[in-house]
């Protein structure tokens, strides 16, 4: 029995040792959401730039003290803007889909994403318009918000200024 417990233990040994060496050494490095058409996602960065820049334009640095009885209605209508910049790259970039085939599959992916994110940030700018101010959620995929799912995408394509931006998790 002493020796069928050591030859377990040195064979479960062997394989954690073999995973680690083929996860080290063989397996691909290659991020699975990564996609060929670098130029697409270059330009897309710097559409997605441009999405940011209209969004800190729409900032509102004021007390709230200073804000009135109107304060949730005109957050709602600046959260509409800024939502009007994601929603605007969006319809853009189904417009113009990258150039290979995996990445017309994984872009129309993360554009649907987009979609149900988009969808709930109008959901949120219409409970402030009805007096409801409460914190921002977002649809949970597998458990994690969908942006933290959009901004892997994002990452893994070195496409920074696309991902959700944080003006509704403060």
């Amino acid at each position: 029995m002493k020796i069928f417990g050591r030859g377990l233990l040195t064979a479960l040994i062997a394989l954690i040792a073999a995973m680690w060496i083929y996860g080290l050494f063989f397996a691909s490095k290659e991020a699975v959401n990564k996609f060929e058409d670098r130029q697409w996602a270059q330009e897309a960065q710097a559409r997605c730039l441009i999405a940011e820049q209209q969004r800190l334009d729409l900032a509102d640095y004021r007390l709230v003290d200073d804000l009135g009885v109107d304060a949730i209605r005109q957050r709602a209508e600046i959260v509409d803007k800024a939502t009007d910049t994601i929603e605007s790259f969006v319809k853009e970039f189904r417009l113009n889909p990258p150039s290979d085939e995996k990445g017309i599959s994984i872009v129309g992916l993360w554009l649907d994403d987009y979609e149900i994110y988009i969808a709930d940030r109008r959901s949120f700018a219409d409970d402030l318009r009805a007096g409801i101010n409460l914190q921002f959620s977002e649809t949970p995929i597998k458990g994690l918000p969908i942006s933290e799912k959009i901004a892997t995408f994002a990452a893994d394509n070195e496409m920074s200024f696309c991902k959700p931006p944080l003006d509704l998790s403060i």
